[in-house]
């Protein structure tokens, strides 16, 4: 391989107005041991905060064919610190897991600590959320956090501005996210790393439009989309990926960042996206909400305390085809460890499998029908 990362889109739909939109993709990357590794796409990566997606071991990803999971800059910087996970053989080795691994910019968690920073044209100071010690965040640190980790891919340093925000507010963030992709893209990384930039510009179609046309002329090897899912409704922020996806290189991958719901993730794939993650199927399954082929389920509600039925009769995981819906409901409400693993392992093999089904629905040019049978299965 040239370049520490190939695309190639292998069928894509067009929508009524013949723009090209939903995509079945084969991401193929150099690997931090030197072999090639191949991701396909649409994909969704599950969120491992601090080197660990919670409740669950890396072998039981593999075993619900998880692809490919996040990383946090932000806080693996603090904890354990990205020298020390360099020196014990970077963030693949540290926890285990011989798949790809995206690391985020550590830009969105610092923003979102809105009380603790000061962002300037430089970067970002802030007060860590855990003892209060003073840090500070620039484009040039990011690319050295990131590179010491070792991730195979790699985001810009952005600022991703609050929703809502005035125009001159959101237009102030997008220009130091250009010039801060700049700034970033003059440190070395290592030979396997790709480099992702990131399109903001919030809820302004002109913004989107400009920030787009601006980042994609850098020799950026893939793009996301940046700033949405932070508080608008699910209709503004697919309508908004929509809209900025075609402004989006063809034969590189896209990116929506932080998204969301399974219908978020169905929206985002019709739209010509091709990646994405969410702590939602995490977070929520710790909470006793259960994504199925039916909807959802409140594995607390007391209905299922008699439930001999599996949690999802199509579902294959571990957690559908040994336990009852009302022995998951009898761990919940007892709060015991088990419950969050069970969960967890339940929701992420359904979210791995929606995208599996969705790619596959492409490929064989049937994903309008999908999509209707979908939205009508998860109304019941």
């Amino acid at each position: 391989m040239t370049r520490p990362l190939q695309f190639i889109v292998e069928k894509s739909l067009s929508d009524e107005n013949g723009v090209a939109r939903a995509r079945a993709g084969r991401l193929s990357l150099a690997g931090a041991t030197g072999q090639l590794q191949e991701i396909l796409t649409p994909v969704f990566m599950p969120v491992g905060t601090v080197g660990s997606v919670k409740a669950v071991t890396t072998a039981e990803l593999r075993r619900m064919s998880a692809q490919i999971i996040l990383g946090n800059t932000y806080h693996l910087y603090l904890r354990p610190g990205h020298d020390r996970v360099e020196r014990l053989g970077e963030l693949h080795r540290f926890m285990n897991w011989d798949g790809p691994i995206l690391t985020d910019s550590g830009g969105f968690q610092v923003f979102s600590l809105s009380a603790l920073n000061k962002i300037d044209d430089d970067g970002v100071t802030f007060q860590s959320h855990i003892d209060g010690s003073s840090h500070r965040f620039t484009p040039e640190l990011s690319m050295a956090i990131q590179k010491a980790l070792g991730s195979d891919m790699v985001m810009a340093f952005d600022q991703c501005p609050p929703y809502p925000a005035k125009p001159e507010e959101v237009q102030l963030a997008m220009r130091r996210t250009l010039k801060w992709a700049e700034r970033g893209l003059e440190v070395p990384l290592k030979s396997h790393q790709a480099r992702f930039g990131i399109v903001q510009g919030g809820l302004y179609e002109e913004l989107r439009v400009q920030s787009a046309r601006e980042i994609t002329s850098l020799p950026f090897d893939a793009f996301a989309i940046g700033g949405l899912s932070i508080g608008e409704s699910p209709e503004l922020m697919q309508k908004m990926a929509y809209f900025t996806a075609p402004f989006l290189p063809v034969d590189k991958p896209r990116y929506l960042m932080g998204v969301g719901r399974p219908e978020d993730l169905v929206e985002g794939v019709r739209a010509g996206i091709d990646m994405f993650d969410c702590v939602m199927p995490t977070r929520n399954a710790r909470n006793g909400q259960l994504f199925t082929s039916q909807g959802k389920i409140n594995i607390k509600n007391s209905k299922y305390a008699d439930d001999p039925g599996p949690l999802d009769p199509e579902c294959p995981c571990e957690t559908c085809t040994q336990y009852s819906r009302a022995y998951l409901r009898h761990l919940f409400i007892c709060r015991e460890v088990l419950s969050a693993r069970l969960n967890t392992i339940h929701n992420l093999t359904y979210y791995v499998r929606l995208m599996t089904e969705m790619r596959t629905a492409i490929l064989e040019n049937r994903f309008d029908d999908w999509i209707k049978s979908f939205y009508t299965k998860s109304r019941h």
